[in-house]
Formats: C-alpha cells, structure tokens, sequence
C-alpha cells in the first residue's frame, strides 16, 4: 500500500506531463484568390466593416420612420429569427458541455445497508443482521492525452459560432425581405395614384368629347374611344389592390403578426436612393454573416478530423476515491474505518475492423466538402456585388433616359390635346398620347422600385450595410 501511492502518482504526472499535445491538423483557413476590385466598379476604396461589430441600422439610408421600425420589429417578433436565436442557444449549451468534459467529475455517494448471512455450520439458522454506514467522495478525471477532448471542444466552439453567424444570416435576410417588400409597397401605392389620377383626366376627357358631340363637333366614336379608355384604366386600377395587398401580408408575417392584425396606410410617395461609397471584395469575407459561418463551419470539419485521430490512441483515465465505512453503531469518521484508492486506467481498442479509420476517412471528406462550401460562399457573395452593381449602374442610366421619355411625353400630350380642340387632329391622337404618357411615367415608377430592389440586394450582399456603424 505504501509504494501504490507514489507509483500512481507518478504515472498521472507523466500523463500530464503528455496532455499537452494534440493530434490533427490545426486550422487554416481555406485558401481563396480575392480579386483587387469588383469588375462592375474597379475604382472602389477600402472599407473596414468587420462581421464581429454591432450591425449598423442600414435601412435608416431610405429615410422612412415606418419601415425603420418594422425593421426592428424582425429581430425580434420574426418566428425564423427566434429559431436561429434558438439553435445558436444549444450551440453554446453543447460548448459548454465540451468545455466541462476537460475538468473531472466529481461524485459523492452515502449509503446504509442491512445484511444477514448464514452462521456456523448450520445453514438453517441465521446470524444476527448487520447494518454497515458508508460515505465516500470520488474523482474521476480523462486526461486528454492526445487532444481529443480539446479538438472536440475546438469543433464545439467553432459551430457555436457558425450558428451565430447563421442568427445573423437569418436576420439579415429577413430585415432585406421586409425592406425590399415595404419599397415594392410603397412603389405600388404611387402605381395606384397614377392610375386614379389617370383615371380622374380621362373622366374630364370623356365630358369633353361628349361635350363636343352633343355640339355636334366630334364624333360618337370619339365618346366611344374615351369611356373605353377610361374603364380600361379603372379596371387597372383596381387591379393594382392585388400586388399591394399581398406585400401587406407578407410584411404581417415578417414581423410576426397576422395580417387581419396589420395594416400600412397610403403615404406620399418620397422614395430615395443613398449614395453608395467605395469598398474591396475583401470586406465580404469580414462582413456577411454567411460567408462567416462557412469559415466557422470548416474550421469544426477540421477539428472533427483530430476527434477522429485521437480515437487512434489509448484513454488514460485518473481516478480517486475516499470515504468512510463502519458498522452502524460506530464512530463513522474514525481512522481505522476509512477507505480509500487511487489509480490510473489505460483503455486502448485492440481491433474494430476499421471504424476508426472509415471515422477519420469521414471526418477528412467532411473538411473537404466544408473548405468547398466556404469558396463556393465567397464566390456566390461576390457575384451577388457584381450583379447588384452592375444592376445599380444599368438601371440609373436607364432612369435618366427615361426621364426625359416622361417629359416628352407630358409635352406631346398637352400639344395633341390643344390640337384636338383645334379639331386639327382626332381624338385618337389624344388617346395615343395619354397611353404613352401614362406608360412613360409608369415605366419611370417601375425603374424606381427596380432600383430599390437592387440597393437593398447591394446592401445585403454586402452584409448589412458599407459602414460599421451609420447611428
């Protein structure tokens, strides 16, 4: 008993001594060529926006005190954002719990038992019954020789952090869906005013066409020609209800509410366009949450591959226990009745017909697949910035051009309609001119939203913003 000590000592030194090594491959991040500067806009600066940072309020750059609040509303009242704060919860839990697996468990257990044997040489009579009291205190420690607890920890904590990046996805994505819903809406409620004011010149074109027939100046296809106009237009502008109340809806829905629960009242039309700064490609991989989460998401593949190779290696286990144990009746806690042990345990797997070895086979194709996943992320978020530039730059262009198309058309209209009551032209001239004007300007309300649309697509391929901080 006396060398037993020293000796068991001695080997959970050495196994300590050992515990720092661990096997496997450390992480390094996927390697990815990065180009200089976006081909849509080669002249852009460099930016230092960082996934890490407070995200900004990035829809204040529209400028409108309702869709900011309904923006807010998302993180917190959206039913998918709350599975993702969910989700990342259990992945701090299941680190937490990797974490615990490094420091010993320490148990303790306190018994009374009654016994009754047989006595003598006679097995029909029984000896007295006995009761025994016993209180112990044990230990019992994994050293983590080989790295395996500690990779597993690694692989816990990197996922952890994957499922944050993936809270930040989700709310991302659906704080751009709400935006990108609530411009729609606003474009389709400026839709519905033009066709109501189209509606309203055509019923004052229809009372001048009957005027001039009942004076015997225009023809009765003329009246014809303006009502069919006239309830052809209205009929769109019933129509346009559809499309307006459906981005309701789903606006109910993003913010957590039902849409009988909901409502967004008709505002004047003040839909702006922010200035887009300079940034490099490089700000994607500090930025969108789900280029982060791929990142994390290699970086656990890589730690599962030093799980699986430690597998290779025997378990060292150290344990001690202590206590008391006496007849009932004694003094417990005395000397001659107190026990104890103290020992380490090697176990080591002699054959499992290679289960380590397809384990470790699988956790090196899971490394494999999670390092493409990551480039394939970059390579998608950086053709969302292309797409979205190059959307931004087409469609300004084509909004200029199509300004000018409204004015020329409001220009031609007020000549044809002059001309009409100078009885120079018919009233078919007239009704051709307020189609085009009226396809002009709903045109340059199309291109508007287009170019909302494409903003916020920037924005959100940009992750959240080209700013830090915009407060």
């Amino acid at each position: 008993m006396k060398c037993a000590l020293p000796r068991s000592l001695a080997i959970g030194c050495a196994a300590l001594a050992l515990a720092g090594c661990a096997v496997g491959p450390d992480y390094v991040r996927p390697a990815l060529a990065v180009p200089a500067a976006f081909k849509e806009d080669p002249n852009w600066k460099p930016a230092q926006p960082a996934d890490g940072q407070p995200r900004s309020a990035w829809w204040k750059v529209f400028n409108d005190e309702q869709l900011a609040a309904l923006a807010e509303q998302v993180a917190v009242a959206n039913q998918d954002v709350r599975v993702a704060e969910a989700n990342y919860r259990q992945a701090v839990a299941l680190a937490r719990q990797a974490r615990a697996s490094l420091f010993p468990v320490v148990s303790a257990d306190a018994s009374a038992t009654r016994s009754q044997g047989a006595s003598g040489n006679t097995a029909s009579r029984s000896a007295r019954p006995t009761t025994f009291d016993s209180l112990t205190l044990g230990a019992t420690w994994e050293v983590d020789l080989w790295g395996g607890l500690r990779r597993n920890l690694e692989a816990a904590q990197a996922s952890a952090q994957a499922s944050a990046a993936d809270l930040g996805a989700t709310t991302l994505s659906l704080q751009s869906q709400l935006v990108a819903d609530y411009l729609s809406l606003r474009v389709e409620d400026e839709q519905r005013r033009l066709l109501e004011d189209a509606v309203d010149a055509y019923q004052k074109s229809l009372e001048l066409t009957e005027s001039r027939h009942r004076a015997g100046v225009a023809a009765r296809s003329d009246v014809t020609q303006a009502r069919a106009q006239l309830e052809a237009t209205r009929a769109q502008s019933i129509d346009a209800r559809i499309q307006r109340a459906q981005l309701e809806h789903a606006i109910a829905i993003l913010v957590g509410k039902a849409p009988a629960d909901f409502g967004i009242a008709v505002q004047p039309y003040a839909l702006q366009f922010p200035t887009v700064p300079a940034l490099l490609p490089s700000t994607l991989l500090e930025r969108r949450p789900d280029v982060a989460a791929a990142e994390r998401h290699a970086a656990a593949a890589n730690a599962q591959i030093g799980v699986a190779q430690a597998a290779f290696f025997p378990t060292v286990t150290l344990s001690a226990n202590g206590g008391y144990s006496a007849p009932s009746g004694a003094s417990l806690f005395s000397v001659p009745f107190r026990v104890w042990s103290l020992g380490p345990a090697v176990a080591e797997k002699l054959f499992d017909a290679g289960a380590r070895s397809a384990s470790r086979e699988q956790a090196v194709a899971g490394w494999d697949a999670a390092a493409a996943t990551y480039r394939k992320t970059v390579l998608a978020a950086l053709q969302n910035v292309e797409d979205s530039l190059a959307s931004l730059r087409i469609l300004a262009e084509e909004a200029a051009v199509e300004t000018e198309a409204v004015k020329a058309a409001q220009e031609s209209l007020s000549l044809t309609i002059s001309q009409y009551k100078g009885g120079t032209v018919s009233y078919l001239n007239v009704i051709t001119a307020q189609t085009t004007e009226l396809t002009s300007r709903q045109n340059a309300l199309t291109i508007d939203g287009r170019r909302a649309a494409a903003t916020v697509q920037l924005i959100q391929a940009l992750g959240g913003g080209w700013q830090v901080s915009e407060n």
